[in-house]
This record gives structure tokens, C-alpha cells and sequence, in this order.
């Protein structure tokens, strides 16, 4: 495996090799299996949204109609039928193009409050990222604290930033200090 397919842009950085999110994803999976709860498979499926959408959309969606689908079948059809798709989902090998998408999922969350010059160093960051500068694990690292300044509960339980986010990088606060912004 190369280091783009590992996730690794630039050797400064630490981020989680792809191996280690798929058994990190997969063992969490696994613990919905043995729960045998629809609500555990819920919930699963809404923290790796953004994890899964990176790796493959269309999968995202079949994932959606599946655990949508819990009053027709029953559970134990619906978790294999699940990892089948899970499994396709995690073999797709997330590209800067689906990062992208990602991100500005994640950017529609926070849209309506950032002022015009934190619009401008997300698109930033976003651009520099997409021109190979930075890795997404150092924008997800710099985007990571806006979570919580906004109280956004739902990206903050997202596995996408837990297993992609280099907590190493700046946080666009320090970024924007460095500029002299004041929030």
C-alpha cells in the first residue's frame, strides 16, 4: 500500500493509515452484531455518515435504505445485508474529489454562522487541500474546534474527524490570531 493510499499526503503528518480505519470501523460494527439492537445499527450508521460518504456515496445511500428498512425485515437479514455494503463502501479508497464532498457537507452545518472572512478561510483551507498543500487530516484538525464553538452535537460524534482529523495541525483560531481576525 502507498502512502496516498495509506491517507498520508506529506510525512510530517500523522494520520491513521486506511487499514486502521477499516478495523477500527469493522470492530465497531462488530459490536452492533452482537448487540442485535436496530437502534445500535442507527446509531452506528449516523457516526460513520461522513466516514462512509468519503469512501463511497452511492454505498451511503444503499446503507441509509437498509437500516431504513428495519420494520420489513428482520434484524439479523438486515446486519448481513448491512456489512455486505459496508464492506464495498470501505473498499472504495476515499479521493480528494470525495474529501471534498465531505467537507462541504460538513461546511452546510456551519454556513449560516461563520462571518465572511471565516467563509473565506474555509474555502481557503478547502482549495489548498484539493491543490495538494495540506492533507485532510490537517483541515479536519482545523476545523475540529468550530464543532464545539458552534455546538454542533451531531459532526461532533462523527468518526469521520476521530479517525481522519490530525490533531497536530493549527486550529484555524491560531490561524486566524496569527492574522490578527478577531472572532
Amino acid at each position: 500500500m502507498n502512502k496516498k493510499e495509506r491517507g498520508i499526503d506529506n510525512k510530517s503528518y500523522k494520520e491513521l493509515a486506511l487499514q486502521d480505519i477499516h478495523i477500527f470501523v469493522k470492530t465497531r460494527f462488530t459490536e452492533v452484531k452482537k448487540s442485535k439492537k436496530i437502534k445500535d445499527l442507527v446509531s452506528f450508521q449516523t457516526t460513520n455518515k461522513f466516514l462512509i460518504m468519503a469512501h463511497s456515496q452511492e454505498e451511503l445511500k444503499i446503507l441509509g435504505r437498509i437500516v431504513a428498512s428495519n420494520n420489513k425485515n428482520n434484524l439479523s437479514e438486515i446486519l448481513i445485508e448491512y456489512e455486505e455494503h459496508l464492506n464495498l463502501a470501505l473498499e472504495c479508497i476515499p479521493t480528494t474529489k470525495t474529501h471534498s464532498n465531505v467537507l462541504m457537507h460538513i461546511f452546510g452545518f456551519f454556513s449560516n454562522e461563520f462571518l465572511d472572512f471565516e467563509k473565506n478561510k474555509f474555502f481557503e483551507l478547502q482549495e489548498n487541500y484539493k491543490k495538494g498543500k495540506i492533507t485532510i487530516g490537517t483541515i479536519l484538525g482545523d476545523i475540529h474546534p468550530i464543532i464545539y464553538r458552534f455546538n454542533k452535537i451531531y459532526l461532533a460524534s462523527q468518526t469521520y474527524f476521530l479517525l481522519y482529523a490530525n490533531q497536530e495541525s493549527q486550529s484555524i483560531f491560531k490561524i486566524l490570531d496569527e492574522k490578527n481576525f478577531k472572532i
